[in-house]
């Protein structure tokens, strides 16, 4: 019989899987990797300001992931550094300043491991409900948008041809991804949420034949990881959040194997 820690965290893991595959499949066809890891690390300044003004977590990383995007695109039309070089600036200012403002507030008592690399066996019934809201928000959006921003995704102009609105649909791409961060950082922390987004829609690229199979198995695929990594946690007492991703990786390199040719009659 399994403990109510654990089938809480099957629940959370299992919600949080089925928002990061679709998602992460649009980071794979846009290669917006490092773009996910500046949203993640921006998180840990949402949780020092969330302590430090004493609001809600998950909005106030939901506002500063937002708040890093808005200020990516802003620099990107002034700046005259490349794209990866403001990713860079801003994924490692972000994460330094909250680590900084962290070691400040001498008065809280945080776990700093957790916030890297998740504590999904701490989460709690109301976190269960803010995963499955989140995320339901999450998905209805995404397919309210799927086919203008997929369209974006293959070629802008063409959608705009089209009487689409690409920007739009990128500015409400860079919103869902700051929301599922925000619900997503007690699963597997900062430093590893990229990860759950990137690597299950990695694993799913090569069996998918249309791009909403791919999605959907990206999201199998997610939920897979998160049930073989926590059993895995359970039998090897591993780290929760570190064992999912490793689970994840399996299973892309697994996708990686050759499949054997069919026979002729």
């Amino acid at each position: 019989m399994l403990e109510s820690f654990f089938v809480r965290a099957l629940i959370a893991g299992t919600g949080v899987a089925a928002v990061a595959g679709p998602l992460g499949c649009f980071i794979v066809w846009r290669r917006l990797a490092y773009f996910g890891d500046t949203l993640s690390h921006a998180a840990l300044l949402g949780v020092a300001l969330a302590l430090l003004m004493e609001i809600n977590i998950t909005l106030s990383v939901f506002t500063v992931a937002t708040l890093v995007a808005l200020a990516l695109m802003a620099l990107q039309r002034r700046a005259s550094l490349s794209a990866d070089a403001l990713l860079g600036l801003l994924a490692h200012s972000s994460l330094a300043i909250g680590l900084v403002c962290l070691a400040f507030m001498t008065w809280v008592r945080m776990d700093l491991m957790g916030l890297l690399f998740g504590d999904i066996l701490a989460v709690s019934k109301t976190d269960i409900a803010i995963i499955y809201a989140g995320g339901a928000a999450v998905l209805v959006v995404l397919a309210l948008i799927w086919k203008p921003l997929f369209a974006a995704t293959v070629s802008p102009e063409l959608a705009r041809a089209e009487g689409m609105n690409p920007a739009r649909a990128d500015l409400l791409f860079m919103l869902l991804l700051a929301g599922t961060i925000a619900i997503a950082m007690k699963i597997v922390g900062v430093l590893l949420i990229t990860a759950l987004m990137l690597i299950p829609a990695a694993a799913a690229r090569r069996f998918a034949a249309t791009p909403e199979r791919m999605a959907v198995m990206a999201a199998a695929a997610g939920i897979l990881a998160v049930v073989a990594g926590l059993f895995a946690s359970l039998e090897w007492d591993t780290p929760s959040g570190p064992s999912i991703v490793v689970a994840a990786m399996a299973l892309f390199l697994l996708s990686l194997a050759p499949i054997p040719a069919t026979q002729r009659n």
